[in-house]
């Protein structure tokens, strides 16, 4: 007489045990060592995503500085005109000033759209606008009107006080010195060009800072970014690129506000990277 195989018996017959599932103790093991890796992997993972967005602020002022270079060997050899200053209190461009003289017109902080970066003297030199932004930049468009709104800046950079910019007698300016051409700058490694700006800070697209001496002299006109773990990114003249490392964080309180005296070595070092008096 044949034998019956009984439901859930092996292929010999043999009665077989039901698969048995995870303990709870088991489950929350498996929770904790995934908690743990998470843990591990994720400074790692924002020190990557940092470090790449370092980069790409770089690689856009090297792209920037290369439209600069373009547009002087266009030109006879003179640097972007650098006429965009806007008033602190109003948002306003301050009278007087041809505001169609300038690399980049518009007001970072309140421009809803990139049609003030297109009419641009850089712009027919790359027409990609993403690289007038700093991919860390996590400031929103301000209308002059107060409030926030949900739309990211749509420039980070300033063009350097040095480059072609406002100052000299015929404006009133002669604390202010800049070079015309790029073949005035005697130093082209050291004098910088672009520079990343605070987001709480930026307005015009003219980086202004007081040459030693000058009246105003302690005092930030614009504040450089704090964005890259407490450093900044710079073109030069030559066109490289660099990351300064600050020695103490760039926090803003007010325009125009003062140096701080930790700060001080910081508000040196840029000052040494600009046109310092007429002379030189």
């Amino acid at each position: 007489m044949k034998n019956r195989r009984h439901s859930g018996s092996g292929p010999w017959g043999w009665p077989t045990s039901a698969p048995r599932g995870f303990t709870l103790i088991e489950l929350l093991v498996v929770i904790a060592i995934i908690a743990i890796l998470a843990a591990m992997l994720l400074p790692a993972l924002s020190r990557a995503k940092a470090h790449s967005q370092m980069a790409a602020c770089l690689n856009n002022l090297k792209q920037l500085t290369l439209c600069f270079t373009m547009y002087a060997g266009d030109y006879n050899d003179r640097m972007p005109p650098n006429n965009s200053v806007y008033d602190i209190n109003t948002g306003q461009p301050i009278p007087g000033l041809d505001l169609s003289q300038t690399w980049c017109p518009g007001n970072a902080r309140a421009d809803v759209n990139t049609t003030n970066i297109e009419a641009g003297h850089l712009f027919p030199y790359n027409r990609s606008t993403g690289i007038y932004r700093c991919p860390a930049d996590k400031g929103q468009v301000e209308p002059l009107g107060g409030g926030k709104l949900s739309l990211p800046r749509t420039r980070s950079y300033n063009l350097s006080q040095s480059i072609n910019g406002i100052g000299g007698p015929a404006v009133g300016l002669w604390w202010i010195p800049s070079y015309q051409k790029t073949a005035e700058v005697n130093n082209a490694v050291g004098i910088f060009a672009f520079i990343d700006v605070h987001e709480d800070e930026i307005l015009d697209a003219l980086f202004g800072i007081p040459p030693p001496g000058s009246p105003w002299e302690g005092i930030w006109f614009d504040l450089p970014a704090n964005r890259h773990n407490q450093g900044g990114s710079l073109s030069f003249v030559d066109g490289h690129v660099e990351r300064w490392k600050w020695k103490a964080p760039k926090i803003f309180h007010s325009l125009g506000e003062p140096v701080r005296a930790d700060e001080m070595p910081d508000y040196r070092r840029v000052q040494g990277a600009i046109r310092q008096t007429w002379d030189n």
